[in-house]
């Protein structure tokens, strides 16, 4: 692997890590800003904000990379993280949050970015088991990440929103001084049209192949949303845990899907295909919420970890399939689109899922995973129909 892959990869981990670190301590923070527990349904108001931010600046963020380059975009995104970190730590009033939210998901559409990057330093039989390891090493950031941000902020609310700004300048860091360009710009003059997120989209109907990949990245992202928005709340109302064992679960379900997207979806995508490994991944995941619905006790969790992670390995094929549908010119659009795409489900789902959570919250918490598995049930026939046209390529290579 090149210095380049081993920086981008770093950098993945890093911005993981940063993630995890307030992930755990999010609710507590509302809850001592607010100054009251009902708080679901802001935690989905602020997530919905955070993947507004990503639809809207995701495009733009992969276009930009095609014209300027990646470099200079992955920079000025992952300074903009290490801002954001600080407006949430020192935030005492709301309104200061959800500011600190909008930052975040504007700098996170670098994403895109470091996706278009890997796809221009590898080549195509390689890029499953490459898209495999991005995610595997954003696995790896979750098992450090929420271990520390709940140790952290159980002795303070808002030291892991310090240590995240602390990382996100590590990761900058290194960016600058260690990652060379991989491409060639363009150097295309800056259109305003650019900035229409929606422009980007419309592309998408002039790629027929696009269209079921894109759908989905949609349903998957759709359901991926509630655990973003509800695990945290679940574990504090289910089984009393405290930021701690909040990490703990995360930490858990970071080593699992680590080793996961690492070894499987190479091995998988060439034993059953594109589309039968995204069907592989729902089976395995509704089977996962099930068993969270009904567990009893905090430990019994962990045993579910293990086939919960089971649940992603289809998205890597998926990103590998998008690949060959563009020329090596638009793959920062192409990984703008479907970041749109996620985005986009990303600003409904957790206003669906908190609003249900706010329901279900007193009376049986675990209902929540039960609703994830009616939309899998309802999205299953989508996905075979949406995917039925897609051409796939040869069995990839590990």
């Amino acid at each position: 692997m090149n210095k380049a892959l081993v920086v981008i990869f770093s950098a993945i981990c890093l911005d993981a890590v940063g993630i995890g670190l307030v992930f755990p301590i999010l609710p507590h923070l509302l809850e001592e800003v607010m100054h009251t527990p009902d708080i679901a349904h802001w935690i989905g108001i602020m997530t919905a904000l955070y993947a507004l931010m990503q639809f809207i600046f995701a495009p733009l963020l992969g276009a930009l990379s095609d014209s300027y380059g990646r470099r200079p975009v992955l920079l000025i995104s992952l300074a903009g993280a290490a801002v954001n970190y600080l407006i949430m730590a020192f935030a005492p009033q709301l309104w200061m949050l959800l500011l600190g939210r909008a930052i975040a998901g504007l700098t996170s559409a670098n994403v895109s970015v470091a996706m278009a990057y890997i796809t221009d330093v590898t080549p195509a039989e390689k890029r499953a088991r490459r898209f495999g390891l991005f995610n595997a090493m954003f696995g790896a950031g979750f098992i450090i990440g929420p271990v520390l941000g709940g140790l952290l902020g159980d002795y303070w609310v808002r030291l892991p929103f310090i240590a995240a700004a602390v990382l996100n300048t590590c990761n900058l860091l290194m960016a600058l001084f260690m990652l060379p360009e991989s491409r060639t710009p363009e150097r295309q003059p800056f259109m305003l049209a650019m900035l229409n997120p929606l422009r980007p989209l419309r592309r998408i109907f002039t790629m027929k192949g696009l269209i079921p990949i894109a759908v989905v990245f949609f349903i998957l992202s759709a359901t991926g949303e509630v655990y973003g928005t509800c695990w945290a709340l679940w574990g504090s109302d289910a089984f009393g845990w405290n930021g701690l064992w909040i990490g703990l679960s995360l930490g858990a379900y970071g080593i699992c899907q680590t080793l996961t997207q690492a070894l499987l979806p190479g091995p998988i995508t060439r034993w059953l295909g594109e589309r039968g490994a995204v069907l592989f991944g729902i089976f395995s995941s509704c089977i996962a919420l099930t068993m969270l619905a009904f567990v009893q006790q905090g430990w019994q969790v962990f045993v579910v970890m293990p086939l919960f992670a089971l649940g992603g390995v289809g998205t890597p094929a998926l990103q590998a399939l998008a690949t060959h549908k563009v020329d090596a010119a638009s793959q920062g659009q192409l990984q703008g689109i479907l970041a749109s795409a996620v985005s986009l489900a990303s600003i409904i789902a957790p206003l669906g899922f908190s609003s249900v959570y706010f329901v279900v919250q007193k009376a049986w918490p675990g209902a929540i995973w039960l609703s994830v598995i009616v939309v899998y049930a309802i999205a299953v026939p989508l996905v075979l129909l949406s995917t039925r046209g897609a051409k796939e390529e040869p069995r990839l290579s590990p």
